[in-house]
């Protein structure tokens, strides 16, 4: 009607007279002058808004993705919230510039701040309630900074403002608009919005853009390809190329359409260029994160070494993460990939990661704690479920189809904070920290005790830190090898040894020293604190993680030193081009370099002689020391030199999933053919785990050292053979009886062996004439008692020398000279060692 006519021209009078008004209190404001020219109350009120608004953006917190490469150049992955690489504008090609200002904004360089034209369009569209574009690549630029700001401070009230739909909007772009033009070129700001703006497929920024789509540089883009990229900006979704091929054509000859009627290219040009297809297989996905890497375990302890330890990327977890996800940052990495690949084809031969076990082998380099490489039976990180062709989950029922296809998210090596499981029983492995223990308390290597086939231990008092408790259940230790001492203990790995030598140096003592050279537990917490009272410890019932497992043998193949174990060689922002602090190996002296020498030299034996025998390297002086968990559980070989550290590991994997397979394997892994790869394992760590890493250690320790091997230090005397000060003084009992000696000695808390070979003595037989060791000795050892048989009963005499007196004695003949008497020859003797 003429009514209605009537009323819709007047409110379009009204609503333009508003919108000129907030547009000229918005550039009077802009200029700082002040806002007295607006007509009515209500635009008194909006001069008010206005003028109360911000002259300036913050900062603009430029997201860029970060990449994880490798000293050798491989890529590992790459980190991003927006997949961005930043590009100068002399760095992207002159027709993709082109193209962008065409479609968004031809009046670019002509016009201030905004465009009057189309803001007042978008005004009015935007007040009747329809959203429409008219802002200019500045106030465009605006939107996106206020938005990738918010994002970077975690502020999702800050987004929204950013991001609603309301004429309040307009006027914040528009009033930060004036801003930037005062402070940055057209170039500056043109730069900054090619490198912002958002071109689908997860690409920000025209570089990542082209990459993803043409697989080609920003700076390589042709017309075709530019006008793709320019036309994707304005609705990245709906003209995508791959989702929407027939959209995304259209819109790519809109721009092209454009240009030309501009005049910035020929129709020619346009023709041509509409004639080029888009070519979908060159469509490049970025993976973000670690699944896609080619050594995604290495990847994840990278990228939460970063998270955890980088604290020159902010103070907390959250502020690193946001400067690995936003920060453009260059990270490098210094494993060795062909000790990595030697590692997992080795693990691979032998296991399929569909196996019910889990298998490890890794690396550490002694003094540094540089990772070199760490392998396992699941080397791929992903879902068991069942894809299609496509390589899309299949779901029945709203749920994925589950597939057991090897796969985890676990990185068997670290703690659960790092991205670990639960950890692993170390067997015998842990004997090496009693070692340490007694050595450090002054033991020396001839501490004795009879180890006993059997020993139960049940009713026997252990020190804790808190004192002395006494084991109440029951704890049977077997494997014994008679009255030996630590040198036996170790080469043999003798349970009932060590478990008196724990009893005696005491549990405080050792879990502390444990602890000292790096142990930790797949949980968390203390090893003291949460073991020193469960004298099972030396036997390896503990739920360690084997990265530390590696640290702590490699604080003492290092003579003394830790470190954490790291991978992070270098950080550089690409944004400032400043080389950040990487999180390094924190390494520290904690033990004497003296103690350190002895512990190796000890663990020598092991593998010169003892059950380490099979990891043995022609040529290399090597310490190492299995592990066997009760009922074979885990089988272990841990191997150094000063050089290089190596672990081998295989575990029953307790999984539920295989709950049925090992319930009818009482010994879990003694002499099993593993289901899925057929490999016979036969549960001796030895023979095992030893087997395993010893043609790996082999090669690595050659990659690392160029041959050139080092020996280990000789401990001192004092280390050695003890200097006596922890040790207990014996009751002196030469002379007494053997019955009387030992109720001395047992009552002291001593054990007793007597030597079942009598020896002659001027002592009445039956008495004690000799104890070993004499003086003093460690608590609860055992005392060797030698016993008298008697003084040795006089020669019978040699008849042929008994003289006959009645035979005449003969006389020298004195006409002959007597012979001049002839020294006795003598034969040098040999010193004993």
């Amino acid at each position: 009607s003429i009514d209605a006519v009537r009323i819709g021209k007047k409110l379009y009078s009204f609503l333009l007279l508003m919108v000129l008004s907030v547009v000229g209190g918005l550039i009077c404001a802009g200029m700082l002058v002040p806002v007295v020219s607006l007509a009515s109350s209500a635009s008194n009120g909006m001069a008010d808004f206005v003028t109360s608004l911000p002259t300036s953006l913050d900062e603009w917190q430029r997201a860029e993705r970060s990449t994880l490469t490798n000293s050798d150049g491989t890529l590992l992955a790459t980190f991003f919230d927006e997949n961005r690489i930043y590009k100068s504008l002399d760095e992207i090609a002159p027709v993709m510039v082109t193209a962008q200002v065409a479609i968004e904004d031809h009046r670019f360089y002509e016009h201030g701040p905004m465009d009057l034209q189309g803001t007042l369009r978008a005004f009015l569209s935007t007040s009747q309630g329809v959203t429409q574009g008219g802002s200019s690549i500045t106030q465009q630029l605006v939107r996106s900074v206020l938005v990738l700001n918010a994002e970077a401070k975690g502020d999702k009230q800050a987004k929204t403002l950013a991001t609603e739909q309301t004429m309040a909007r307009k006027v914040r772009e528009l009033r930060y608009a004036i801003s930037v033009e005062e402070t940055m070129t057209k170039d500056e700001i043109l730069e900054a919005y090619l490198n912002i703006s958002y071109y689908g497929g997860g690409a920000y920024g025209v570089e990542a853009a082209a990459q993803h789509w043409f697989g080609v540089s920003a700076d390589q883009l042709d017309l075709a390809q530019a006008a793709m990229l320019a036309g994707l900006v304005r609705n990245p979704y709906k003209t995508d190329p791959v989702r929407f091929p027939q959209e995304g054509i259209e819109r790519r000859n809109n721009v092209l359409d454009r240009m030309a009627e501009l005049a910035l290219i020929t129709e020619a040009e346009r023709d041509a260029a509409k004639q080029v297809p888009f070519d979908p297989t060159k469509v490049k996905e970025v993976p973000n994160g670690c699944l896609s890497s080619p050594y995604p375990f290495i990847c994840q302890f990278a990228e939460n070494t970063i998270l955890k330890k980088a604290t020159s990327l902010g103070d907390t977890e959250e502020e690193r993460k946001l400067a690995l996800y936003r920060g453009g940052l260059q990270i490098t990495t210094d494993f060795d990939v062909k000790s990595q690949k030697a590692a997992q084809k080795k693990i691979s031969s032998m296991i399929d990661p569909k196996d019910p076990v889990i298998s490890l082998i890794g690396f550490l380099e002694p003094g540094t704690g540089r990772v070199i490489a760490m392998a396992q039976s699941r080397p791929k990180m992903g879902f068991n479920y069942k894809t299609d062709k496509a390589g899309n989950v299949v779901y029945k029922n709203g749920d994925p189809v589950e597939k057991w296809k090897g796969e985890t998210f676990y990185n068997y090596f670290v703690s659960r904070d790092m991205g670990g499981a639960d950890g692993f029983h170390g067997g015998s492995t842990f004997k090496m920290f009693v070692v340490a223990a007694a050595l450090n308390e002054g033991y020396g290597v001839n501490v004795r005790f009879n180890a006993k086939s059997s020993m139960q231990f049940q009713g026997k008092t252990f020190e804790s830190c808190d004192g002395p408790f006494e084991q109440i259940n029951p704890w049977e230790v077997t494997g014994g090898a008679g009255v030996i001492n630590m040198l036996s203990g170790a080469a043999g790995s003798v349970n009932t040894y060590f478990a008196q030598l724990e009893e005696s140096v005491g549990m405080c003592e050792v879990t502390t020293m444990a602890e000292t050279l790096g142990l930790k537990l797949a949980a968390g917490g203390s090893v003291v604190e949460n073991y020193d009272h469960i004298p099972a410890f030396t036997l390896g019932a503990v739920e360690a993680t084997p990265i530390s497992m590696l640290e702590a043998y490699a604080t003492i193949a290092s003579g003394g030193i830790h470190c954490d174990a790291t991978i992070i060689s270098t950080i550089t922002s690409s944004i400032t081009g400043e080389e950040l602090e990487a999180p390094d190996g924190n390494c520290k002296r904690v033990i004497s370099k003296d103690l350190a020498a002895g512990v190796a030299k000890v663990l020598r034996g092991s593998v010169e002689h003892g059950t380490s025998r099979y990891v043995r390297v022609p040529g290399v002086q090597m310490a190492g020391k299995t592990g066997t968990v009760p009922l074979n559980r885990s089988v272990w070989q841990m191997a150094f030199t000063p050089q290089l550290v190596g672990a081998a590991m295989v575990s029953y994997d307790n999984n539920p999933r295989f709950a049925k397979y090992w319930k009818s394997k009482y010994s879990f892994l003694r002499n099993i053919v593993l289901p899925v790869s057929g490999t016979y394992i036969s549960g001796q760590s030895g023979s095992t785990t030893g087997q395993m890493l010893q043609p790996v250690f082999a090669t690595v320790v050659k990659r690392v050292t160029g041959g050139k091997y080092k020996n280990f230090p000789e401990p001192s005397s004092k280390i050695w053979n003890g200097d006596g000060s922890k040790l207990l003084p014996l009751p002196s009992c030469t002379g007494d009886s053997v019955g009387s000696c030992k109720s001395q000695l047992t009552a002291k808390g001593f054990s007793v062996d007597v030597e079942k070979k009598k020896k002659y003595d001027d002592s009445p037989e039956g008495t004690v004439i000799a104890m070993k060791p004499s003086g003093k000795a460690a608590r609860y050892s055992t005392i060797t008692l030698t016993v008298s048989k008697g003084p040795k009963p006089e020669p019978e005499p040699d008849p042929a020398t008994v003289v006959d007196p009645n035979q005449p004695t003969q006389t020298t003949d004195p006409q002959q000279p007597e012979q001049a008497q002839q020294p006795e020859q003598q034969t040098p003797q040999t010193p004993q060692g």
